[in-house]
């Protein structure tokens, strides 16, 4: 197959080897760390969870740090990148240790949220970070494929951490603690783990400033190197249509996320165990659709161009959510769970392609920041809307409905405007 032989030689390049060992350690203590946080918010014999209480934990966990992404993208473009793998997952880790205790010490959850929102700030570099440097380990005819495997790799690597946590989480009660300390701990490896990377092998191609900007001077980079920023990206169309018809599909995506979470919790278990086993299921399947798009996705941008590929990944999505969806029973909403990681994926593949593609090495930090900004307020504005219309148990035709509205919305724009990408 055309796909498994272009997958063997990206992985006999030793740069993007080593590059995706960081991605893939990174990501799963991200999956590990999450989980806890979910299901200390969510699975909690203690707490009592609404939709507006999901989205609210969202809100003070991805609003805030969103602000972190402009500054993020500015100084990744100029910092070496691989500095910041070291010197981030080795900060990360020992703030998820501070979070483990206190969860111990229950502390006041805005306490606890102050903690968990100090290690997702970092990773905002690091994830940017991460999609910068990929066109610096392989050649550009290379990218489809490279984005195919890396970013979903590490998706996979994330949804495996989840599993891991729901495991230990389920086989030892009143262990969120001991979750987040394995967090700490893959976080550490990931740090060990990028020291195999040259230094200047990563970017940026300018050398970096000979001191870190002052708080004042961080300010003004900001400003003016996201100005750049957004410029080229408005002279790059496609990229920039690509953004938006992917952070609509985000929109959608944390719709149902906080559906299936109040699903799993309170209309398909009695127990808070059953519920949490509902949901790492969920997320296996989901996991397996991820694996299918880095499959599928290099072939079908191969023959659609990547604007066909995410046309038709919002179409089948408007489709096939209503018909699995509008049953609200376990095995439909599984199916739909399939669907949407398959499409979501696929869809954030091409994304990246045509990001790192037209855009130049000097602007990808920045470009990529923004990119993470878009989902993050995607993500939180979605669980707002959820918590507008959920009932308690979660079952809402009207939301699906509208879902549903909007990914024929995406497929429409984009099969109506513009030019096939390439």
């Amino acid at each position: 197959m055309p796909v498994v032989r272009d997958l063997r030689v990206l992985l006999r390049l030793r740069n993007f080897r080593k590059l995706l060992a960081v991605r893939l350690l990174s990501q799963a203590a991200d999956g590990v760390y999450q989980v806890a946080l979910a299901t200390y918010v969510v699975f909690s014999p203690e707490k009592q969870t609404s939709p507006t209480a999901i989205a609210s934990a969202m809100a003070v966990l991805l609003l805030p740090y969103s602000a972190i992404g402009p500054f993020a993208g500015v100084l990744l473009d100029r910092w070496r990148r691989r500095q910041v793998f070291l010197y981030g997952n080795l900060l990360r880790a020992v703030l998820a240790c501070g979070t483990g205790v206190l969860i111990v010490a229950q502390v006041p959850d805005w306490l606890f949220y102050a903690s968990a929102l100090s290690v997702t700030a970092v990773n905002r570099f690091v994830l940017a970070g991460l999609s910068a440097s990929l066109p610096r380990v392989v050649g550009r005819h290379q990218l489809v494929t490279a984005n195919a495997l890396s970013p979903t790799a590490g998706t996979l690597a994330a949804a495996a951490g989840g599993g891991l946590a729901v495991l230990v989480r389920l086989l030892a009660a009143d262990s969120n603690a001991v979750v987040v300390l394995l967090g700490a701990v893959l976080y550490l490896c990931a740090a060990l783990a990028s020291l195999r990377l040259a230094v200047s092998l990563l970017g940026p191609d300018r050398d970096p400033e000979p001191r870190y900007p002052s708080v004042a001077e961080g300010v003004a980079l900001t400003l003016r190197g996201m100005g750049a920023g957004l410029r080229h990206l408005g002279e790059r169309r496609e990229a920039a249509q690509a953004l938006v018809a992917m952070a609509l599909m985000r929109f959608c995506y944390g719709a149902l996320t906080v559906m299936l979470l109040m699903l799993c919790r309170y209309a398909w278990s009695e127990r808070e165990s059953d519920g949490l086993a509902l949901l790492g299921l969920a997320v296996g399947v989901s996991a397996a659709g991820f694996f299918a798009a880095a499959a599928v996705t290099p072939w079908m941008v191969g023959r659609l161009g990547t604007r066909g590929w995410i046309t038709a990944c919002a179409g089948c999505s408007a489709v096939l959510v209503p018909a699995l969806g509008l049953f609200f029973a376990p095995g439909p909403m599984l199916a739909a769970a399939f669907v949407l990681g398959l499409a979501t994926q696929g869809a954030k593949i091409a994304t990246d392609t045509e990001v790192q593609s037209r855009i130049d090495d000097g602007f990808r930090g920045r470009v990529f920041s923004v990119y993470d900004v878009l989902f993050n307020v995607a993500f939180v504005s979605a669980a707002a809307a959820a918590a507008l219309i959920l009932p308690a148990d979660g079952k809402s035709g009207t939301l699906i409905v509208c879902v549903a509205v909007v990914y024929a919305s995406i497929a429409v724009g984009l099969a109506r405007h513009g030019r096939r990408f390439t």
